[in-house]
């Protein structure tokens, strides 16, 4: 399924590492960006998902797209809902973006078997079943679980201060 939201546990672990020089709403934006190519073969029947855009190569120019289009999008979210933050910044931008995609391909590279990373150098995929789906959902609930902690502890302790 496309737009799938177990991709948004690692992203919560990355925030609660990068702070403010990683942003989760670009990293969000570009998991969605990814998964348009499976929405339009899902719909139009294609017997492979997960093309060029899920390769090495493919996930670097969806990278830079969600960067570039991400701060600014995500600010003016922030700003009409008037959320406080801390200064966006572009390098806060690509780095969501960019680990965003890699995290990504990498992901569904151990689910899906249509999937070839590094094509057009090689049509394998030597991630598949790497570990299985279901070890892959709880590690990433447990990298979001973290993220949700350290976040949280982070901000108790700036109150403290």
């Amino acid at each position: 399924m496309p737009f799938t939201p177990i991709h948004l546990g690692p992203g919560l672990a990355f925030k609660a590492i990068g702070g403010r020089r990683f942003s989760f709403m670009v990293f969000g934006g570009a998991q969605v960006l990814m998964d348009i190519e499976p929405l339009l073969g899902i719909l139009r029947g294609w017997p492979v998902l997960h093309g060029p855009t899920h390769t090495v190569w493919g996930a670097l120019p969806i990278g830079l797209l969600a960067g570039a289009i991400g701060r600014p999008i995500s600010a003016a979210c922030l700003r009409s809902l008037r959320i406080p933050h801390a200064p966006f910044t572009w390098p806060a931008s690509f780095a969501g973006a960019l680990l965003g995609t890699y995290s990504h391909v990498l992901l569904d590279a151990i689910m899906h078997s249509d999937l070839q990373p590094v094509w057009p150098l090689s049509p394998a995929n030597p991630l598949l079943r790497w570990i299985s789906v279901d070890q892959l959902h709880l590690a990433c609930m447990a990298l979001g679980l973290f993220g949700v902690a350290a976040i949280v502890l982070r901000a108790a302790w700036n109150r403290l201060e």
